[in-house]
């Protein structure tokens, strides 16, 4: 037969104390026994998050005054077409090879011939020689010499003339020669 509990006591803590089995007691005990240590970790964990929180806040306003602070930058400014062409135009004839056009024209040049001047245009890789002549023989084998130069692709007589006014009578030329473009 089963066994029947008879309790005739009035329900209080006591009674209840008695009647609970000794494991529900043990795992209450152990439940009050770890919630102080976890009240306390979960207040250190609230405590460093605001912590990081007041970290995070001063480190967005130091960034802030350093942005109010910095210098803003000028607009990028574009430099109109007309004016890039000539600062090009100028670097262009800033960059001639005057070493390897000097060498080429002095190597051409006999001591029958007197260099007057010489006129580089970078954009079209050429240069106008101005020279004198004593007969138009030399300037001819002048010509002949500055085509055979490795240097220039073409040589081509532009013009000439005898100046009058001087005793000897001599030609002034003007040779326009192409250079090899190093593109």
């Amino acid at each position: 037969m089963k066994k029947v509990r008879i309790d005739f006591a009035p329900p209080s803590l006591a009674r209840t104390w008695h009647r609970a089995p000794r494991g529900t007691w043990s795992l209450l005990l152990a439940a009050l026994a770890l919630a102080g240590p976890l009240a306390s970790t979960v207040a250190q964990y609230r405590s460093l998050q605001r912590v990081e929180a007041e970290r995070t806040a001063q480190v967005a306003q130091a960034q802030a005054r350093a942005v109010a602070r910095a210098p803003v930058a000028a607009p990028a400014r574009t430099v109109p077409p007309a004016q890039a062409g000539a600062v090009n135009a100028s670097v262009q004839q800033l960059n001639l090879p005057w070493r390897g056009l000097h060498d080429a024209v002095q190597a051409a040049t006999p001591a029958t011939i007197a260099l007057l001047a010489l006129e580089p245009d970078a954009r079209k890789s050429s240069v106008r020689i101005t020279a004198e002549a004593k007969n138009s023989d030399d300037m001819i084998a002048y010509v002949e010499a500055l085509q055979r130069v490795e240097w220039f692709t073409t040589v081509l007589l532009a013009r000439h003339e005898i100046n009058e006014q001087d005793a000897n009578r001599p030609i002034r030329f003007q040779i326009d020669a192409q250079w090899r473009s190093a593109r």
